[in-house]
């Protein structure tokens, strides 16, 4: 990507921001908030204002992150989360009649780890895993994406575990769902040495350890990334997952597990921008 622009847009629940990646590096970071329960319009209107702020004649491409599920050929976003309005925009087709260069289209989840692949701790097979308010991953194979027809690969919070699904367990979601807690306030807390608060990591920690393992039976995962908020509170939850994890089939597998923390600032970003990388 070193001879070349691409802007890179990371769609959240609230904030849109957007950067151009150069040579690995993020120039002019733009931040939005956009207007989550307008019209698709109004929030296509987000859009465009933050993108011709970055908009300039070497740019190449655009790459968006979104919290959806894709069309990932013809770039149609559904039930974006938090955006009431968009059940079903062709997001890549608007943008590329207006903008006329190629956009790319993804879940944020697999931007992440398109992100952490191509500038962070990327290997050429790896899963990269959010841990925030929700549980995503991204899963790396030979150097490229595999996101599914539907941008579906990788979505292990939504499998059913216990009484909900492991997203309802093993992310930030735990914390308001069981102890009606804000994780943020858990965190702080527990940074605080509070051993209540350390105490929920730990029960959390349990959960994750088990979706780990669920990830490991199905892709036999030998390195993975972790990205979302929660990873900065790894030292609360980290001897709890690992003890799960150990229960795993086959040990020879366990030992050669390694578990890195993501180092990366604005992955959403470089993750978006990264799915030009990932058509070449």
């Amino acid at each position: 990507m070193s001879e070349t622009k691409v802007i890179g847009i990371d769609l959240g629940a609230t904030n849109i921001r957007a950067g151009v990646v150069h040579d690995g590096i993020i120039k002019n970071i733009q931040s939005k908030r956009i207007k989550s329960a307008g019209t698709v319009e109004e929030v296509l209107v987000d859009f465009y204002e933050l993108i011709d702020e970055l908009l300039d004649k070497e740019v190449v491409a655009i790459g968006i992150g979104v919290p959806s599920v894709v069309d990932l050929e013809k770039g149609i976003v559904y039930d974006v989360q938090h955006i009431p309005s968009w059940k079903e925009v062709p997001l890549k087709e608007i943008l590329e009649t207006k903008y006329k260069i190629p956009v790319f289209v993804n879940n944020d989840a697999n931007c992440f780890a398109l992100g952490e692949f191509h500038f962070g701790k990327g290997k050429p097979n790896m899963i990269g895993v959010t841990i925030g308010t929700g549980l995503g991953a991204g899963v790396i194979v030979n150097k490229h994406l595999l996101a599914g027809p539907n941008c579906g690969a990788g979505e292990f919070g939504m499998v059913d575990y216990l009484e909900h699904n492991y997203e309802y367990y093993a992310s930030g979601q735990y914390f308001s769902h069981i102890y009606h807690l804000n994780g943020e306030e858990v965190f702080e807390r527990a940074k605080a040495g509070d051993k209540i608060a350390q105490q929920y990591y730990a029960e959390m920690g349990t959960h994750l350890g088990n979706a780990i393992k669920l990830i490991m039976y199905t892709f036999d995962a030998s390195y993975i990334v972790f990205g979302g908020s929660v990873r900065h509170a790894y030292p609360y939850f980290e001897k709890n997952m690992w003890e799960r994890i150990n229960t795993f089939a086959y040990g020879h597998s366990v030992a050669n597990l390694k578990i890195e923390l993501s180092d990366l600032e604005n992955a959403g970003i470089l993750g978006a921008a990264g799915l030009y990388l990932d058509q070449l």
